[in-house]
């Protein structure tokens, strides 16, 4: 059994939810937010048999889509408190993924 935390983009959620509820996977949701731009994310908790993990993961790449968005430096955290004027051009999506090994599973 493997436990896998994903975390999205919010844009990209809502489709990968009814996606991987579709292909029989179980999921939870959980908002949460970046650092870096302190942006909406969404962790999304899913617990799978080995052998279904390449199903998921090949689920997760097809839903989860980089791309570039324009931000304002106020809304970011810089080291220093430094300010950039000028908007500036930064790539989200995709997903970020962490697979763990599970030593016990029981659902009641």
């Amino acid at each position: 059994m493997k436990m896998v935390f994903a975390i999205v983009q919010d844009q990209d959620a809502a489709d990968l939810v009814d996606t991987l509820t579709q292909n029989d996977f179980r999921v939870t949701k959980l908002s949460s937010s970046g650092g870096f731009l302190k942006a909406g994310n969404t962790t999304l908790f899913m617990g799978v048999e080995e052998e279904e993990l390449p199903e998921l993961l090949e689920i997760l790449e097809k839903n989860c889509s980089a791309r570039d968005m324009p931000t304002s430096l106020m809304a970011m955290s810089i080291p220093g408190d430094s300010y950039i004027p000028e908007p500036i051009n930064v790539r989200v999506g995709g997903a970020t993924i962490f697979v763990l090994d599970v030593e016990t599973y029981k659902r009641y």
